[in-house]
């Protein structure tokens, strides 16, 4: 499985920053110590160009940030301080999930270790947002000519709000969103299905409304691909998320999605999206059972491809 990352084109934050940048780096230790991963390559992905940042952001947006022309306002929404580092691992990150998606295309499934950064919009950044990865590789590879639609599967715990917005005509994209309903962004866009949760929401009652939200989201299709934001956030521990899954729970939700799309031949762009746990070697076990799975999903797919078919056996 193609894995990229962007880890090592940091992004300076001061100190005391909430959000756990080294969770990037960390996972991608545990990918090259893990034997799940021995033969997996990781790869650097190039940086998502303009041409492809404005498929779903305005020129205005993407020179401001590019300039560091952004108002206070504007930056302190995106909740980064600006930087040309930042300027470069945002195009990265982005990056990393249009080469993902090609890389599914190819192969069935592969990975960003970072990305999910659901809350940008087209013409603003915000929640740790720059720029948003999915809509912006669905409609990079529509426009190459190598899909005509796609379906966002937002699971992580917080709406995604920027991704509903920027794809909210385009009936190519399918966007939806399982999230705690109580939880940011307070305003929400509305997405092609939306399926909000109360706090405190366990594994049982996600995996079902998770399964009950699949079968909509089928009958919408059918998907020539589809871009999956696996966030860690809805942890029972995590600080931000205010939902009590497992790591059981997120297992069995992370082999629900990749089941349900290998069933149905979806090549799958697999992102990491959020997670904010106290420990982040929680957050680390969380995303790397996440890639686990889907290497070990893929491998017996292609397994399965080799098997003689039994009638043309002698």
């Amino acid at each position: 499985m193609h894995l990229y990352y962007t880890d090592h084109f940091e992004l300076p934050l001061p100190e005391g920053h909430r959000f756990p940048m080294s969770k990037y780096r960390l996972l991608r230790h545990r990918v090259v110590n893990s034997d799940h991963h021995r033969d997996d390559p990781l790869l650097v992905p190039p940086a998502a160009t303009d041409d492809q940042l404005c498929q779903c952001h305005t020129v205005a947006y993407v020179e401001g940030v590019k300039s560091g022309s952004l108002s206070t306002a504007e930056i302190r929404r995106i909740g980064f301080p600006w930087s040309e580092k930042m300027v470069e691992r945002s195009r990265r990150s982005t990056g990393a999930t249009i080469a993902a998606a090609r890389a599914a295309m190819v192969e069935g499934i592969a990975a960003n270790l970072a990305g999910g950064t659901h809350h940008a919009f087209a013409d603003a950044g915000e929640g740790y947002c720059v720029f948003n990865d999915a809509a912006v590789a669905a409609k990079t590879l529509q426009a190459e000519g190598g899909i005509r639609s796609a379906c966002i599967i937002d699971l992580d715990v917080h709406q995604g709000n920027g991704t509903a917005s920027i794809l909210a005509n385009d009936p190519s994209m399918f966007t939806f969103s399982l999230h705690g309903v109580k939880n940011f962004p307070l305003r929400k866009m509305p997405s092609d299905l939306d399926v909000g949760l109360p706090d405190g929401t366990g594994d049982e009652d996600y995996l079902a409304a998770l399964a009950d939200a699949l079968a909509i989201v089928e009958k919408n299709g059918p998907f020539d691909l589809a871009i999956y934001l696996a966030g860690a956030d809805p942890f029972e521990h995590d600080r931000l998320g205010r939902l009590s899954l497992t790591k059981a729970g997120l297992r069995k939700r992370d082999a629900t999605v990749i089941d349900w799309c290998q069933r149905r031949s979806i090549p799958l762009a697999i992102t990491m999206a959020g997670g904010y746990a106290p420990s982040v070697e929680d957050i680390i076990e969380i995303h790397a059972g996440t890639l686990a799975l889907a290497t070990s999903a893929l491998a017996n797919e292609l397994e399965l491809k080799r098997l003689p078919n039994s009638f043309e056996q002698s």
